[in-house]
């Protein structure tokens, strides 16, 4: 690239609360309330307090996704122990090939990307002949690690739905840090279901990228996260139990 080019890529923020390792080692509380959070952005995704739930951020409101397949909009007041916000500003726009499932929209999706050295927000908003998704339910103290927490998920598959696919593409790099790879939620269009996405089928729809190159971090301030193990020797394999859950 010379030097008089134009970089493909703009400033942009991206805000986390808490890191994903210390999600895994059974970090169930949070600081941060919704009203805080939303502060930061107006999409997004993350959880609740012990676990209660799966968090979507839409267009400046938050929702709770719980354990029976259903939606509604969080209370203000509500914390979270992890989460991650920013503006979304839908840079890249593209229509998604018809008929094709996660695994080969994701290739797609790579090939919308200026670097994959970027994070990139992502929303796809479209009609879908199958999404199945799995929800967190809420823990009890003493907090077991999420590997084995994820073991009371409950799964549902929706069919022939109409909704928003919503979350982040993070690099490699940030492996601990925030969840590498495609980390995404679904909201229904009517915001009455949803959950954390396992898999989906896209009949049509649009693709919208937001990169950003800022990530503004915040580290809990708890005796919990003060004790947490975040250097876990078998970090790869509690991510792809967590997130992909195969």
């Amino acid at each position: 690239m010379s030097a008089n080019s134009t970089l493909p890529i703009e400033r942009h923020t991206i805000f986390q609360n808490s890191l994903m390792t210390a999600l895994l080692d059974g970090i169930y509380d949070g600081e941060m309330t919704v009203s805080e959070l939303l502060g930061h952005g107006n999409f997004g995704l993350g959880t609740f307090d012990a676990l209660d739930g799966e968090m979507v951020i839409i267009d400046g409101t938050c929702y709770q996704l719980r354990g029976d397949g259903t939606a509604r909009v969080a209370d203000l007041q509500q914390r979270s122990p992890f989460a991650v916000a920013t503006n979304f500003v839908p840079r890249i726009v593209r229509d998604a090939p018809p008929g094709w499932a996660r695994k080969d929209l994701s290739a797609f999706i790579d090939g919308m990307m200026p670097s994959k050295n970027y994070m990139y927000a992502l929303r796809i908003t479209g009609t879908f002949s199958m999404v199945k998704v799995r929800t967190v339910t809420k823990q009890q103290r003493p907090y077991r690690p999420m590997a084995d927490a994820i073991g009371d998920d409950a799964e549902h598959v929706f069919t022939n739905i109409d909704g928003v696919v919503a979350g982040f593409r993070t690099p490699i790099y940030e492996k601990g840090i925030s969840v590498p790879g495609c980390h995404v939620h679904f909201i229904d269009a009517g915001r009455t279901r949803g959950g954390h996405i396992l898999d989906f089928v896209l009949d049509e729809g649009v693709i919208e990228l937001c990169p950003g190159t800022d990530l503004k971090l915040r580290l809990p301030v708890t005796n919990d996260f003060l004790d947490a193990d975040l250097a876990p020797e078998d970090l790869d394999a509690q991510l792809h139990t967590t997130e992909v859950k195969e």
